[in-house]
């Protein structure tokens, strides 16, 4: 399989195992015909172990939340900077043997004494604060958007951003009870040299403490960069999502709506994360996103890619650009793509809708028919989807740029009409007018 030489992988941990492989790409370009300025910014990610459930709205409120903050997203880019554990702890350290014993004590033993207390005090409390800082500045995933819910859930795999937030509470628990008892012992010395003793033991044992559950923040600082690293999406910005089985043209249609360069390859192939980016189409800004393929399956054996299709589908205010292959060399049959597309427009039937037959300079006047298919089916609805595709589709060829035109044209006033439905109330949208062809 082809890898693009401009992605580049973070860290794995115990958790992040085939951690997210991001890409950026940043372009511009000026098409005269259609007199359209496109700019993108794009980001593509794996997503590893991990699964999505879409739960009733009911069950996503927070009570002790505001619920308005379930309406907005961006909470990734404003998640804290996470230092390395070891930086975390010298910094510390470094700032408590500076704290000097109180003024005005004349007893060596009383003075050493009171010295080491403080140090211990304070290398304690420097530790909590930082702790407590990342715990209280994560947000709780029941205050996040859908959509970065289950981002979170399939990059990060289920429970895992939890688990590693109740282990940094943990640590931190764990060392302003370690940090008590030594500073406690260290201010009952009745010698110098007693004093002494119970600082370097004191400072040991949170060392120590450190260095065996430190491992949490690093787990955090690898979540952090993964996190801020996910596409920022506007819920005010209409959403083209391109959708369809695997390998049957989505991303080199996103490599002409837009400038995003997703990987192309001419054998089976599917996105392995989800490609945004913005298209601006005469003064207007919107978004479009390359989906992983769909299989023919039932959503519990659906794999996270195909989770995540159906995440964007969900949460976001997408428009559909529906993909569809006939022409045999995507290597799902097309039987198998009439029940995906079914079953898909069924679910997310509210959604405008353009069908799409690509690669239409490889079709044939009969229709392919796969060796595990009933040629002689009686069903015609089916026999006209192989020969033809949806009804009202568009046939287009990336390779001729036969109906390309044309389907930027139709895309253009589908996303300006997703526009309208974005920018009304709920309860007015029954009356927006939207052309026929993309219901």
């Amino acid at each position: 399989m082809a890898a693009s030489s401009s992605l580049w992988q973070l860290p794995s941990t115990k958790f992040l195992c085939n951690v997210s492989k991001l890409a950026k790409v940043r372009g511009v370009v000026y098409n005269p015909k259609m007199d359209v300025f496109r700019g993108v910014q794009t980001i593509a990610y794996t997503i590893v172990n991990g699964s999505y459930v879409q739960k009733a709205p009911t069950e996503l409120q927070d009570k002790d939340k505001n619920l308005s903050t379930i309406d907005s997203v961006g909470a990734f880019q404003k998640l804290p900077m996470v230092m390395p554990s070891v930086d975390v702890y010298n910094s510390a350290l470094k700032k408590a043997k500076r704290v000097p014993p109180t003024k005005g004590i004349l007893n060596i033993a009383k003075r050493e004494r009171n010295k080491g207390a403080k140090q211990l005090d304070a290398l304690m409390k420097e530790l909590a604060v930082s702790l407590r800082t990342y715990k209280e500045n994560f947000p709780r995933k029941q205050s996040l958007h859908p959509y970065e819910r289950s981002l979170i859930d399939l990059t990060l795999g289920d429970g895992n951003y939890e688990e590693v937030l109740k282990k940094v509470e943990a640590l931190r628990k764990k060392v302003v009870s370690v940090g008590k008892e030594h500073a406690s012992l260290c201010a009952q010395s009745s010698t110098k040299k007693e004093a002494q003793e119970r600082l370097d033991e004191g400072m040991k044992s949170l060392e120590e403490v450190f260095k065996s559950q430190g491992k949490a923040v690093d787990e955090l600082l690898i979540i952090a960069k993964a996190l801020r690293a996910m596409p920022v999406v506007d819920l005010e910005t209409p959403t083209l999502c391109l959708v369809g089985a695997p390998n049957v043209g989505k991303s080199s249609l996103v490599r002409l709506l837009s400038t995003g360069k997703p990987e192309i390859c001419n054998y089976p192939f599917t996105t392995r994360g989800i490609l945004m980016g913005h298209i601006h189409l005469t003064y207007q800004n919107f978004q479009v996103t390359d989906t992983p393929g769909i299989l023919r399956r039932r959503d519990e054996d659906r794999n996270n890619l195909e989770k995540l299709t159906l995440a964007v589908l969900s949460h976001l205010p997408t428009a559909v650009l529906y993909v569809h292959d006939l022409s045999g060399e995507c290597g799902t049959s097309p039987s198998d793509q009439y029940i995906i597309y079914k079953e898909i427009k069924e679910r997310f039937s509210d959604h405008l809708w353009i069908d799409v037959v690509s690669k239409c300079d490889l079709l044939q006047e009969s229709p392919v028919v796969y060796i595990t298919e009933d040629s002689n089916a009686d069903n015609t609805e089916l026999a006209r989807y192989r020969k033809m595709g949806p009804d009202g589709s568009l046939r287009v060829s990336v390779m001729s740029k036969v109906g390309i035109d044309e389907l930027k044209s139709r895309v253009h006033e589908m996303l300006v009409s997703q526009l309208a439905r974005i920018k009304i109330p709920d309860s007015e949208q029954e009356n927006v007018e939207v052309p026929k062809r993309f219901l």
